[in-house]
């Protein structure tokens, strides 16, 4: 057989192998993708910011990737000594890792070896369940019929063996920020008789972030840690910064707790947006605009939602929360369901503006079907 036989005929074999390739992966579901969401979805259930990252977070990521052999060296002190600067404290009050989850687990077993975590019972426990598993001890204050928390129960809790009280503020799911007021008078009355936690990873989206910030209780040496993250207004929920700032007696207690460090990439687009008011500015806009939609459409559709200073809007669809999620996924949209025994709320985030049209769009449908 001469050559050229041999060709057409491993070439004609080599066809029918792929048509076969072909027709058994079309019969098969689609694989998800590797990152971001899958083609013709709205992703509007895991809080993420898409409007991120910056312009000039990606410039900067792009260029770090071609020192990327190298590990992250001087950036990390230049990253903590901006933080320090817009909070008006010492680098030596911040730890800045992979993520606030990272820290907030460091948190968790920090100071639950040695005594009892308070919080309530609808937060973001992430932390708490990892160090639950972990055997520490913890207790849950309920928070108030309206969702906001019941901070006169929550001090009344604490006792010689409570080593940290935490509170998410605004608060996820409920949205709910706290009266400026309040959770300094409590973080401050807290703080005195333990360490005071404030995860303010929503902070940044609230109307007046500096003067809802305990921060300011920081600087004056009280005994409290407030964690932000890069993964909500600044868009980069995938390149996992965040960081923790709290006093440095706190500070030298968290940091044997922590796992990780930084990326270079992700340290690079961290001190090129930290201070791209123009993209912040934006990016709050957009997310605002998305969270009025959704309330018009979940009062028109007759339903109720509590008020959102946050990326995220948490309805009440008046039925199981799952049933909804499922109708929503049928749709291609994919929200939230139940949320602990919460069983009729349902958690949305807010996407890009066309993602939650299709959202408003389908809620009466949705509720009626």
């Amino acid at each position: 057989m001469d050559l050229s036989r041999r060709l057409l005929l491993g070439a004609a074999a080599g066809g029918a192998a792929l048509s076969l390739s072909k027709a058994a992966s079309a019969a098969e579901p689609a694989a998800p993708p590797l990152l971001g969401p899958a083609p013709g979805f709205a992703r509007l259930g895991l809080n993420e910011n898409p409007y991120g990252p910056a312009p000039s977070a990606i410039k900067a990521m792009t260029e770090a990737l071609s020192t990327g052999a190298y590990y992250p060296g001087g950036g990390i002190q230049r990253l903590m000594e901006m933080i320090a600067e817009r909070h008006g404290v010492t680098p030596d009050h911040i730890i800045v890792s992979s993520g606030s989850g990272e820290l907030l687990n460091a948190i968790g077993l920090a100071y639950g070896m040695k005594g009892t975590l308070i919080s309530t019972n609808l937060f973001w426990d992430a932390y708490f369940k990892f160090a639950e598993d972990k055997g520490v001890k913890t207790v849950r204050v309920p928070l108030k019929p309206d969702y906001s928390h019941d901070f006169a129960a929550m001090e009344a809790a604490i006792t010689p063996t409570t080593s940290l009280v935490s509170v998410c503020n605004p608060n996820n799911p409920t949205g709910i920020l706290e009266k400026a007021a309040d959770i300094h008078a409590f973080a401050k009355s807290a703080s005195a008789k333990t360490t005071v936690l404030i995860d303010e990873a929503y902070i940044e989206l609230s109307d007046q972030p500096v003067s809802n910030s305990v921060v300011d209780l920081i600087r004056a040496g009280h005994n409290i840690a407030i964690t932000r993250t890069f993964s909500k207004i600044y868009g980069m929920a995938g390149i996992r910064v965040g960081y923790v700032i709290s006093t440095p007696a706190n500070i030298a207690k968290i940091r044997p707790y922590v796992m990780g460090g930084m990326n270079s990439v992700g340290l690079a687009g961290a001190v090129a947006c930290y201070n791209d008011e123009p993209f912040l500015t934006y990016s709050r806009a957009k997310i605002v605009e998305a969270r009025e939609m959704v309330m018009a459409a979940v009062k028109s559709a007759g339903l109720t939602a509590l008020p959102s200073s946050t990326n995220f809007v948490w309805v009440n669809v008046g039925m199981n929360a799952n049933i909804v999620r499922e109708r929503m996924e049928a749709k291609k949209i994919l929200i939230r369901g139940v949320y602990g025994t919460h069983t009729n709320w349902s958690r949305v985030s807010m996407g890009k503006l066309p993602d939650v049209e299709r959202y408003c769009k389908a809620l009466p449908e949705v509720i009626r079907a």
